[in-house]
């Protein structure tokens, strides 16, 4: 096995160790691989789901009113959400997306950053409600901010790990599979 790599075999060919602290240094690296390596799935996965859920959440208290939830600035108002005055109109003047009224568009918007952080919280249907933020990315990015690649490429790869990946232990997906899989 590579020192550095695990997944590479190390070469047949055998040359002599590098005097001096050069091996110390290459043993230090391969321990602190080692144990990076270890760092646990679940976590990462719990990590990127409250992430990714409060990006999206965020975007989606930005549309609505009468509900407002911000478990990290106090604010807790609960009420019937209804899109925000100037939703529809950002929808219509900025974004301008094609083949759906505004209308349409501002109330799916809303409604989806909503459910799909909910869902991604919950570890609920995590991979199908990636899946949807990853398709909203794409829309943004594509459609409606083509300039925004680096933050849209960092919400992609969050949200791809967590549909190759799946959510972790914590999760009601893990217990439900831990209870009918």
């Amino acid at each position: 096995m590579h020192p550095l790599d695990p997944a590479r075999p190390r070469s047949s060919r055998r040359t002599s160790p590098p005097s001096g602290g050069g091996c110390r240094l290459v043993a230090r690296l391969a321990l602190l691989h080692a144990r990076l390596a270890r760092i646990p799935d679940g976590l990462i996965a719990l990590l990127a789901r409250g992430s990714i859920a409060a990006v999206f959440w965020q975007s989606g208290q930005t549309k609505v009113e009468g509900l407002a939830i911000d478990l990290v600035g106090g604010t807790f108002q609960l009420g019937w959400p209804r899109l925000a005055e100037g939703t529809v109109g950002l929808f219509r003047d900025e974004y301008r997306l094609p083949l759906l009224p505004p209308e349409l568009a501002a109330t799916m918007a809303a409604f989806a950053e909503h459910l799909f952080p909910l869902l991604l919280l919950l570890g609920l249907a995590t991979r199908l409600s990636a899946l949807a933020l990853l398709g909203m990315t794409a829309v943004i990015q594509l459609l409606v901010y083509p300039g925004a690649y680096a933050t849209h490429g960092v919400w992609a790869a969050v949200l791809l790990h967590l549909v190759a990946h799946g959510p972790g232990r914590v999760s009601i997906d893990a217990w439900i599979a831990r209870r009918h899989g």
